[in-house]
């Protein structure tokens, strides 16, 4: 048993380290880190390099964990003041826009299976399960492509994709459970009663978010901790509490600790900016281990029968159900111009929770729940190869890619201050022309609204005087009030934005 232990770590800790060198490779060569953990899986899978894995409710229990945490350290990075002026828009798409994605392709799954695979008689219940496993935009690839990228969209179109790949896998994920019991029943079901049931769901799991949220908080602020680091910790707790009582109480678990994230992250309380960090880093392993999972769990063989398919499949989601999804539950919107539309229409990304939900029809002994996965499997390569690695393109296409701020983040001084404080800071490098005036600190053009707050000098850190002589190679902090000030510190010491380290 020892053995067997150590030898999981082993290859754990290999397979881990080599996804995190595939996610430093995605950043240059623009491949969704996500698609290279699943190609890490794959290759050190039962096809590939031979590490068997088989385990299908072990894998379905990493995907629920690892989507739990991944919602939660969504909403708490999402901004409510952000996301107020699109929450129409991003409510309708994780809503109706679910239900007519599955409804469209499962039509046209149909259609493409009844012409592919004539002998494989699959009824049309089935068929509409398969769509609806893919019917939500995924959260962990919408918020790690969006992100890792650093791409900046006009519009206020990242908080319309965010809120809907965050806020939409519940609708689904309700969606998938009643087609498996409707399936299960083999019988007709009343639909007034499933559309109740999957409303009250959804009311459920939106209020104990919400309440056990300002509960969370409340308990943060008023609880004394001697040891600061164990306040992130607090928060995974209450994370894993309200995920698992919402499931008690008959409530939606995914929509609660998406909402419960919201509303901690949006609120004040001791230790937040640490919590913030903690999840953003528990929230990327848990993409690591699901994708990684994920990817061992498939047998790439059983894909070759299916391939023709699947890519069909793929395809119609990709240019015809989202498309058509979108501009349908947006009409209503008449200001929103059809190529911000278009663009919403083509991060619709298929990831680790539809197959998370193929999953859970293995779990269910459904008819054909081996098609079902391998299919999904399948749709949710094409959809990260071909959409994720052309999501920054296509913006520049379209004229919704802002140009980036050309302020970096710290490098030599690890601060960070609370997102209450609008203040701004930066790093310069001293340089002979900045000092070609006068090397003392004092001769620096600084602005009223900018201070001199410390200097780094081979390896050691200090607090300037008007009269500290700086020498080349120096890195010297700075705070303004703003962006705005910082710019225009930037124009005094005549300092080339592009080259600056601030």
């Amino acid at each position: 048993m020892d053995i067997q232990i150590e030898l999981v770590l082993l290859i754990g800790s290999v397979l881990f380290f080599l996804s995190i060198l595939a996610g430093k490779a995605s950043s240059k060569y623009g491949v969704p880190a996500l698609l290279l953990f699943l190609s890490v899986g794959m290759l050190f899978g039962s096809d590939g390099l031979g590490v068997e894995f088989q385990n299908i409710k072990a894998a379905q229990a990493i995907g629920t964990i690892a989507l739990c945490i991944i919602l939660f350290s969504g909403g708490m990075d999402t901004k409510i003041d952000e996301i107020r002026p699109i929450i129409y828009r991003g409510l309708i798409l994780a809503t109706v826009g679910v239900l007519l994605t599955a409804f469209i392709t499962g039509v046209f799954i149909w259609w493409i299976l009844g012409m592919t695979l004539q002998s494989a008689s699959i009824g049309f219940v089935t068929l509409l399960l398969l769509a609806s496993t893919m019917s939500s935009t995924d959260s962990a690839s919408v918020f790690s492509i969006l992100r890792s990228k650093g791409l900046h969209l006009k519009n206020n179109l990242r908080p319309t994709l965010e809120l809907e790949s965050g806020s939409n896998d519940p609708m689904a994920y309700i969606l998938v459970i009643t087609l498996i019991e409707i399936i299960k029943m083999d019988a007709i079901p009343n639909y007034w009663v499933v559309g109740f049931n999957l409303m009250l769901q959804l009311i459920i799991g939106a209020l104990v978010g919400y309440v056990l949220g300002k509960l969370t908080v409340f308990v943060i602020n008023r609880i004394k901790i001697g040891n600061d680091s164990l306040y992130p910790i607090l928060v995974f707790t209450f994370c894993v509490f309200i995920f698992a009582v919402t499931y008690f109480v008959k409530g939606n678990s995914y929509l609660a600790v998406y909402i419960a994230g919201l509303v901690i992250g949006n609120s004040k309380f001791v230790h937040k900016r640490s919590s913030l960090n903690f999840f953003d880093g528990l929230a990327w392993m848990s993409q690591l281990l699901l994708f990684l999972t994920l990817g061992l769990l498939v047998n790439p063989h059983e894909l070759v029968p299916i391939l023709v398919p699947g890519i069909i499949i793929s395809l119609v989601i990709i240019f015809i159900s989202r498309p058509l999804t979108v501009f349908l539950c947006l009409l209503p919107c008449r200001k929103m111009p059809s190529k911000d539309k278009l663009f919403v229409s083509w991060v619709g990304l298929r990831g680790a929770v539809p197959i998370v939900f193929a999953i859970i029809t293995v779990v269910e002994n459904v008819p054909h729940s081996g098609l079902i996965f391998n299919i999904v499997f399948l749709c949710t390569l094409v959809s990260l190869l071909v959409q994720g690695t052309t999501i920054p393109i296509v913006a520049k296409l379209l004229g919704l890619a802002e140009q980036p701020s050309k302020i970096k983040g710290l490098k030599e001084f690890d601060i960070e201050f609370s997102d209450e404080i609008k203040s701004t800071t930066a790093e310069i490098e001293i340089t002979n022309s900045i000092i070609a005036n006068g090397d003392r600190l004092m001769d620096l053009s600084l602005p009223d609204h900018t201070l001199a707050v410390l200097v780094k000098r081979r390896g050691t850190y200090f607090v300037p005087t008007g009269k500290t002589v700086l020498q080349p190679i120096d890195k010297l902090l700075i705070i303004t009030d703003d962006q705005n000030a910082l710019v225009d510190t930037y124009k005094c010491l005549k300092i080339d934005n592009k080259k600056s380290k601030g």
